[in-house]
C-alpha cells in the first residue's frame, strides 16, 4: 500500500454487500436499477415544475430543489459502487473518501433543511391563508434556499476539515459501500474524542432543530385544521400536507436507523441495510410519493411529456 504524509495509507477498502463472486451481477442490476429509477424520477418532477408556470409557486419551487438534491444524494456514492462492482475493484482513495463524506453530509443536511422549510411552507398557507401569497414572496422563497445552502455545506465542511486532522495507521476495511463518516472515524488511530463530540453536538443542532421546526408547523397546522368546521375543508387542508408528512416520515425513520444501527458494524450488516434505505430508496421513492395523488404534479408531468 502506497503511504502518504498525515494519512498513513492513500486508499481505503469498501467492501460492500457481499463477497460473493454470484452474487455481483444480481446487485449490480439491482442498484443499477433503482439509481435509473432515481435519477429519471426526480429529473421529470423537476423538469416538469421548471417548464409549467402554474407550478411555479413556493410549494413546488421547495419541491424541486428536493429533486435535485435526491440526484445529487444518490449520484454521491451510487456511481462509484457500480464502478467498484464492474471493475472487480474495492478500493476508494483518500480523497475520494473525505470528498464523498462532505457531499454526503452537505445533500443529507440539504434534505433536512428542505424538508423543514417545506413543513413551514405548508403552515403559512393553512395557518395564515390571506398573508401567503404576501410572505411567501419569491425573495422569501430564494432566501430560505440559500439559507438551506449555506448551512449545510457549512456543516459538512466542518465535518470534512475534522477528518483531515485524523491518520491511518493500517488498512481500513469499511464494512459499507461508501465511505460512511462515523465508520470511517471509527477506523483511525488518532485521538477521535473531537471528532465524536462534533459529530454529535452539530447533528444535534441541525438534526433535532429541523425536527422541533417541523414538529412546531404541523401543531399548529393541525390545531387550525381543527378549527375548520366542515368535513371536507379538512379532509382539503390535510391533503396538501400528505406528501410531505410521508417524505418526512420516510426520511427520519431511514436517518434514525443508520445512526441507531449496531456500533460493531464487522459483526452486522443491519447499517449497510439501513443507509441503503436512507441513501437511495428513500429519494426513489419521494417522486411517487408527490405524484400519484398529486393532481397539479400529473398534469403539469403529462404536458412535459407530451400526453
Amino acid at each position: 500500500m502506497v503511504r502518504s504524509n498525515g494519512t498513513g495509507i492513500s486508499q481505503f477498502i469498501l467492501l460492500g454487500f457481499s463477497e460473493e463472486p454470484a452474487l455481483q451481477p444480481l446487485i449490480f442490476g439491482l442498484f443499477l436499477s433503482m439509481y435509473l429509477i432515481t435519477v429519471f424520477g426526480n429529473l421529470l418532477i423537476f423538469l416538469a415544475i421548471s417548464s409549467d408556470s402554474h407550478l411555479h409557486t413556493p410549494m413546488y419551487f421547495f419541491l424541486s430543489n428536493l429533486s435535485f438534491v435526491d440526484i445529487c444524494f444518490t449520484s454521491t456514492t451510487i456511481p462509484k459502487m457500480l464502478w467498484n462492482i464492474q471493475t472487480q475493484s474495492k478500493f476508494i482513495t483518500y480523497e475520494g473518501c473525505i470528498s464523498q463524506i462532505y457531499f454526503l453530509v452537505l445533500f443529507a443536511g440539504l434534505d433536512d433543511f428542505l424538508l423543514t422549510v417545506m413543513a413551514f411552507d405548508r403552515f403559512m398557507a393553512i395557518c395564515r391563508p390571506l398573508h401567503y401569497t404576501v410572505l411567501m414572496n419569491p425573495r422569501l422563497c430564494g432566501l430560505l434556499v440559500l439559507m438551506s445552502w449555506t448551512m449545510s455545506a457549512l456543516n459538512s465542511l466542518v465535518h470534512s476539515l475534522m477528518m483531515l486532522r485524523l491518520s491511518f495507521c493500517r488498512v481500513l476495511e469499511i464494512p459499507h459501500f461508501s465511505c460512511e463518516l462515523n465508520l470511517v472515524v471509527r477506523g483511525s488511530c488518532s485521538d477521535t474524542f473531537l471528532n465524536y463530540v462534533t459529530v454529535y453536538v452539530v447533528s444535534g443542532l441541525l438534526g433535532g432543530g429541523p425536527f422541533a421546526g417541523i414538529l412546531y408547523s404541523y401543531s399548529k397546522i393541525v390545531s387550525s385544521i381543527r378549527r375548520i368546521s366542515s368535513a371536507q375543508g379538512k379532509y382539503k387542508a390535510f391533503s396538501t400536507c400528505a406528501s410531505h408528512l410521508s417524505a418526512v416520515a420516510l426520511f427520519y425513520c431511514t436517518a434514525l436507523g443508520v445512526y441507531l444501527s449496531p456500533a460493531d458494524s464487522h459483526s452486522s450488516y443491519s447499517g449497510v441495510t439501513a443507509s441503503v434505505m436512507y441513501n437511495v430508496v428513500t429519494p426513489m421513492l419521494n417522486p411517487f410519493i408527490y405524484s400519484l395523488r398529486n393532481k397539479d404534479i400529473k398534469g403539469a408531468l403529462k404536458r412535459f411529456i407530451g400526453l
